[in-house]
């Protein structure tokens, strides 16, 4: 399919007349995603800005660097691409190559200038690698000065990241270089406990001392139920990229969306199911399924299940994109936000069941308000 689509975009560029209107993201989106440089290229030398954003991710030197693509790498950076360009998200290209693994587009993009560094308080290449567990890249990145002790919009740093992801051989990797144990986020949590909360326990030993690890394991439950994400199970994500294709091509896509709400159904039916062998002590998935999209865009749906609400820091997309939530309709939002208020409180008024059955129908609502909106953009 993506071969094909390739074909005919490189076709439509090869037959596009010099006064044709550029791409639409979509398109670009796409072309860039397939690896299809005889068409960017095309468009780069009939003017197109070498930062033109797509539809999603970014420009196309950050889709590329999220691809590992060095070949349309190089082609953006020779026509003047900034290694610096922001997202909506405030990403640059070296986080996505640091966060989909992908080493030597760092190193290309660390040859062509980019900074290892942000100013304040931003997410980093280096805490990146560290929260999807990439140890090369972090070596480079450390090797190369990155700051082992900066802060993300949330105070937290990649010494918490690795406590809270498991990850300790990162973990050693960053106490050897000097990472500091002892700040904490704006939550109150520091490396410890989040190592204690995540019931990473040798992490945790690193981290402190005997007498206080000793302290804490007498009372593991005071740091509170671990919070995490996973990505949609994968025929789901397959179903919105056969969406996002479709568009592309000018085709209808009802049969898939009805496709798509119909597989969200189903795993929403799963993920109750697990959750009440959760509750039974037969162990389960998440609990709850949030669906975010742009209402009046079609194509732009993406599906998350999450485990209760999460604030920040979630593997999803990007830690930025989770931590922003910038898709996620209010009412949802606001629930999710009810959640993880009313966690852990002590003679509360409303119930988490109640907040969850109360997202479950948000969730329909906007579901249907969708459906509805696509039936008559399709009339």
């Amino acid at each position: 399919m993506r071969y094909r689509l390739s074909l005919l975009l490189l076709l439509a560029c090869l037959l596009r007349p010099a006064w044709a209107a550029p791409p639409t993201p979509l398109e670009y989106g796409i072309a860039v995603e397939a690896g299809n440089t005889w068409a960017v290229q095309k468009w780069l030398d009939d003017g197109l800005p070498a930062d033109y954003v797509a539809d999603r991710i970014g420009s196309g030197l950050m889709i590329a660097a999220w691809n590992g693509h060095i070949e349309m790498m190089r082609l953006f950076l020779s026509r003047g691409a900034d290694v610096h360009f922001r997202n909506r998200f405030d990403e640059q290209a070296l986080q996505m190559a640091a966060w989909r693994g992908h080493a030597d587009a760092v190193r290309v993009l660390l040859e062509h200038g980019a900074r290892l560094n942000r100013e304040g308080r931003q997410w980093s290449a280096l805490h990146y690698a560290v929260f999807a567990g990439h140890d090369e890249i972090a070596r480079l990145l450390m090797a190369k000065g990155a700051d082992i002790d900066a802060r993300t919009p949330n105070d937290t740093t990649a010494l918490m990241l690795a406590a809270r992801e498991g990850k300790a051989d990162i973990a050693r990797l960053l106490l050897d270089a000097g990472a500091d144990t002892v700040p904490v986020n704006e939550w109150g949590d520091n490396a410890f406990a989040f190592a204690m909360r995540h019931k990473n326990y040798g992490i945790a030993k690193m981290v402190s001392s005997a007498e206080e690890f000793a302290r804490a394991a007498k009372q593991a439950e005071a740091y509170g139920a671990a919070t995490k994400s996973v990505l949609a199970p994968p025929e789901i994500g397959e179903i919105v990229e056969k969406m996002r294709q479709a568009q592309a091509e000018g085709k209808p896509t009802d049969k898939l969306r009805k496709a798509l709400y119909a597989s969200l159904a189903l795993h929403r039916h799963d993920s109750e199911a697990q959750t009440l062998k959760t509750k039974q002590g037969k162990g389960g998935k998440p609990e709850v399924l949030v669906i975010t999209a742009e209402r009046k865009q079609a194509g732009r749906e993406r599906a998350e299940l999450l485990y209760e609400a999460v604030k920040a820091g979630a593997a999803v997309t990007t830690p930025a994109e989770v931590d922003r939530r910038a898709d996620a309709p209010s009412e949802i939002s606001g629930i999710l936000d009810k959640l993880q208020k009313e966690k852990g409180k002590k003679g509360r008024k409303r119930s988490a069941a109640e907040l969850r059955k109360e997202l479950r129908e948000a969730v329909e609502r906007f579901k249907r308000e969708a459906a509805t909106e696509a039936e008559e953009q399709g009339r």
